[in-house]
């Protein structure tokens, strides 16, 4: 079991003093890996990608000033090779690439896979009329950094297509999953979960879509899997007392189920009623991304809707349940309570 060590907690501790960590974030004297992980934009919904010895990171982009709550109208993409030092890439996609996307500030939480040597990148956009709401489009490139053109020319998933649930906006959040077999599947939803597989040049549908039950549903799906079992985090609210968000999950033995809820990662997140996951393996230790609202810049202090990238250690019990997570200013400067993500 590795603990850090006396030195290291008080090396950390100083650090982030001087970073002012108390009220908003500042930019300066910050130890690698603390939190906020970002600090050059205002960026959320982390979506981690694992390509070899490097992690690109895909976030959205608020550049809201005043009273406006958000505006997002690109994604941005980071690269790291130990998870504390990133490179900033600039937008991978801009929201106006695609030509049917009513272009509106509406550059909502996306993802990137990567397949036989390209990525795909699925996100949610306003749709122009007459398919009103919110669609799901992908891109496509040939490097992780984008930029990413248009893959169909059309969206993938439109408002139509799911008339079970929401109007208008449940078409967003997407998460793309490829399993074992070479098999690839879409999630996303707004108070409905959907999922449906892709065909094998991951730009069309392969089958019905259908709904997954899971308690409490509100946004934000990611799937992964570890060790034969199949995981799925989301954004969940408690209906008996509506609030902000949090970071629940289910297990299961099959991609679609039958899901087992299992309880919740992370409670509520600082300063924002809205908390995303991103999950990853990375170097043989497993990580928790989300976002708070805790980031100051410039004169731009820190707002509900002005967030920021965090990250943590993910721990697992040995029967495979997730240990809950701490959200903290430390985040991975210091050293993992325990190996490899595993409990003792």
């Amino acid at each position: 079991m590795m603990r850090r060590s006396f030195c290291d907690s008080l090396l950390v501790a100083m650090s982030l003093a001087m970073a002012g960590c108390t009220g908003g974030h500042h930019l300066t004297e910050r130890a690698p890996g603390s939190n906020p992980l970002l600090t050059d934009a205002f960026t959320a919904d982390p979506a981690p990608l694992v390509v070899g010895d490097t992690v690109y990171l895909y976030t959205t982009h608020d550049i809201a000033t005043g009273d406006v709550l958000y505006a997002m109208n690109d994604w941005l993409v980071y690269s790291s090779q130990d998870l504390r030092h990133w490179q900033s890439h600039g937008p991978a996609m801009r929201e106006t690439d695609f030509s049917w996307a009513l272009a509106n500030n509406s550059a909502w939480a996306a993802q990137a896979v990567e397949k036989d040597g390209k990525f795909y990148f699925y996100a949610p956009v306003k749709h122009k009329d007459p398919d009103r709401g919110f669609a799901i489009g992908v891109g496509v490139s040939n490097s992780a950094t984008g930029p990413f053109v248009d893959a169909r020319g059309s969206a993938l998933v439109t408002n139509g297509m799911t008339t079970v649930g929401r109007d208008y906006d449940q078409d967003i959040d997407p998460t793309v999953f490829i399993d074992d077999d070479g098999t690839p599947w879409l999630m996303w939803g707004h108070f409905t979960c959907f999922l449906v597989k892709l065909k094998p040049n991951m730009t069309e549908l392969d089958g019905e879509i259908r709904t997954i039950e899971l308690p409490d549903f509100t946004e934000g799906p990611w799937l992964f899997k570890r060790e034969g079992r199949y995981y799925l985090a989301y954004a969940s609210i408690d209906e008996d007392n509506p609030g902000n968000e949090r970071i629940a999950y289910a297990m299961a033995p099959s991609i679609t189920g039958p899901w087992q809820y299992k309880g919740l990662i992370t409670g509520e997140t600082r300063n924002s009623f809205t908390i995303h996951p991103g999950i990853i393996e990375f170097k043989d230790q497993w990580y928790f991304f989300y976002h708070d609202a805790l980031l100051t810049i410039g004169d731009l202090k820190p707002a509900t809707g002005r967030r920021a990238i965090a990250v943590e250690y993910l721990d697992f019990n040995p029967d495979g349940t997730i240990r809950p997570v701490t959200q903290t200013d430390a985040g991975i400067s210091v050293q993992p309570a325990v190996h490899g993500g595993v409990a003792q």
